[in-house]
């Protein structure tokens, strides 16, 4: 045993000594970080990402060296209080509000704050930690998603720790089946596997989903796993998991059609039967005659109201200030814009592209969200990590050096008011571009040289 551990550190001791490095890495970001603290954010940050790299370049085959290694990271994370996101307060006051028998969709937490005052544990906690934009709102995350809310809470007995290692938990567990049917998925496509581990040791994710508890992990496990089910011709149970998938986040509702051709026409308007089925029938706890117009309300918001770390919408801002128009006026025409452009661009896709394979509809969906997020005035860092894990069955890899140069982003928590430094955007966005320009040329000419061979 000893002689085997012996040798065994011989073959990987500096991988090793990589892993415990970023053991430290993390530990520091987790516990020792203070968001305003933008040059630590940064430094650490760009450390764990060479890390990442050299890692996955070392043990790319072994794969369970990488998998052990990356739940470690997330198992450092475990007990730590989010320290880039306060939206896990809203998470836990969903939560404690459905256990209460209220729904989150007809309630501001504003409101119930000055009538009830402490109408739940906590209840001036969680509404000071989310902030007054969110207790301004009514809830805008899913079915699924509150689902989850109110387990944690129940579960925890109401407390906030507590409320927060049960949702860090359901987070992990969902990476580890994306690692699981990602890597399944990858064997499927005839592609290496070892691609999976540039989303499971991605800081980002890491950091994003597991640190920060955003559920994006939770919607793209039951995506990822919804794939791999098309792939092995199980439509209809796919369907019901397609479904899971957007009653967490909304997102995968892009892509439906693209299965079109995919599935061809009479069998895609079954496919679309059993998503839409599914997703009412979770939507039905939580009906009533106001459900609708408040969901659609908060929703809209993000198109019409917010802006952050955006890339086209910030050129043409600036654009439109020369020219004398006003900033908050421009937002609202803009939001009402953006959705045309991303149904236009998603028709265009479907009906032009040729979507009969998995690999096809993939890589659609890459471009997709990829538009929409370049047109979006609002795109949070850890909405990309759906490309990170989509471009990992494609050709492209602009999304893994967007989920290295968005950290540029996070200038924006360094002070108070939230304020963006333009310059620090433009490196990010410049450098995205150009990756994606490269990349698509690249494949461009590839194609021409086998064509003429």
């Amino acid at each position: 045993m000893i002689q085997r551990a012996i040798s065994y550190w011989k073959l990987h001791r500096i991988p090793i000594l990589m892993v415990l490095l970023s053991s430290l890495f993390y530990i520091s970001f987790g516990y020792h970080l203070d968001r305003t603290d933008f040059v630590k954010l940064l430094s650490l940050y760009l450390a764990l990402f060479f890390l990442c790299y050299k890692l996955i370049q070392f043990e790319k085959w072994n794969f369970k060296f990488l998998a052990i290694t990356g739940t470690l990271f997330r198992l450092i994370l475990l007990f730590t209080e989010p320290n880039l996101s306060q939206d896990f307060y809203r998470f836990i006051w969903d939560g404690q509000l459905i256990n209460n028998g209220m729904s989150p969709y007809l309630h501001l937490p504003k409101d119930l704050i000055i009538q009830n005052g402490q109408l739940m544990h906590n209840s001036a906690e969680l509404v000071s930690g989310m902030g007054s934009l969110s207790a301004s709102n009514y809830s805008n995350y899913p079915p699924l998603n509150q689902f989850i809310f109110a387990m944690s809470t129940w579960l925890s007995g109401k407390s906030v720790v507590g409320s927060v290692l049960v949702m860090r938990t359901v987070i992990i567990l969902s990476d580890l089946g994306i690692l699981y049917f990602g890597r399944k998925l990858l064997q499927k496509l005839n592609r290496s596997t070892h691609l999976i581990f540039w989303y499971f040791l991605n800081p980002l994710v890491i950091l994003e989903l597991t640190g920060n508890l955003h559920f994006e992990g939770v919607m793209l496990f039951f995506f990822i796993w919804a794939m791999y089910l098309l792939c092995n011709k199980k439509w209809l149970l796919a369907g019901i998991v397609y479904a899971l998938s957007i009653s967490i986040k909304l997102v995968p509702l892009l892509f439906l059609p693209l299965f079109l051709k995919y599935f061809g026409f009479k069998k895609s308007m079954l496919f679309y039967a059993v998503v839409g089925i599914t997703t009412v029938l979770l939507v039905l706890p939580f009906y009533s005659p106001d459900f609708a117009d408040n969901y659609m309300q908060t929703v809209g918001l993000w198109f019409s109201n917010f802006e952050f770390n955006a890339g086209l919408y910030n050129a043409i801002k600036k654009a439109a200030v020369n020219f004398g128009s006003k900033p908050w006026e421009l937002i609202k025409d803009y939001g009402k814009i953006t959705p045309i452009i991303v149904i236009a661009s998603v028709s265009l896709i479907t009906f032009f592209r040729d979507n009969k394979k998995i690999s096809s509809v993939l890589t659609s969906m890459l471009w997709v969200l990829t538009l929409y997020y370049f047109l979006s005035a609002t795109v949070h860092p850890w909405y990309i990590i759906f490309l990170v894990l989509l471009s990992l069955f494609t050709e492209f890899r602009f999304p893994m050096v967007w989920s290295l140069s968005i950290i540029l982003s996070y200038w924006a928590y360094s002070n108070e008011g939230f304020t963006e430094n333009y310059w620090l955007l433009f490196v990010e966005y410049i450098t995205v571009y150009g990756f994606m320009t490269y990349e698509i040329v690249r494949l461009h000419n590839k194609k021409l040289l086998f064509s003429k061979n």
